[in-house]
């Protein structure tokens, strides 16, 4: 799997609110380190995340990706997200726009995500 089919699938991923495959895009040992929360670390953190993520949201976005560079078996990708978050509590929906730094590592021959963290460019009022 490319770097690019990695960030795609993550983008469905994250759509449908399909925890079981956006861990399936996560390495061994990832580490998610989302805005105003705590590093998450290792798969069950990373899991736990993100249930809570999708039981809270339905995210309706899409990537575009700015830079990709690989060193061997590491790599890095700049990405932004744009669209809509539907906040499941209080049926609103808003815009939803990030900054978010991917560092993937090779295992078994294909790129998995190995840490990933993003931040708001459309700050809440």
């Amino acid at each position: 799997m490319t770097i690019e089919s990695v960030l795609q699938s993550y983008e469905k991923a994250l759509n449908a609110n399909d925890v079981d495959t956006v861990l399936k895009l996560y390495g061994s040992d990832p580490v998610f380190m989302p805005q105003h929360a705590p590093a998450m670390v290792g798969r069950d953190a990373v899991r736990a995340a993100y249930e809570h993520v999708f039981n809270t949201i339905k995210l309706d976005i899409k990537f575009t990706t700015y830079e990709v560079e690989t060193h061997g078996d590491t790599a890095w990708a700049r990405t932004s997200s744009a669209g809509r978050t539907r906040i499941l509590a209080a049926d609103v929906e808003v815009n939803e726009g990030n900054n978010e730094l991917f560092v993937f590592r090779k295992e078994n021959g294909d790129w998995k995500i190995h840490r990933y963290l993003f931040a708001t460019n459309q700050p809440r009022n």
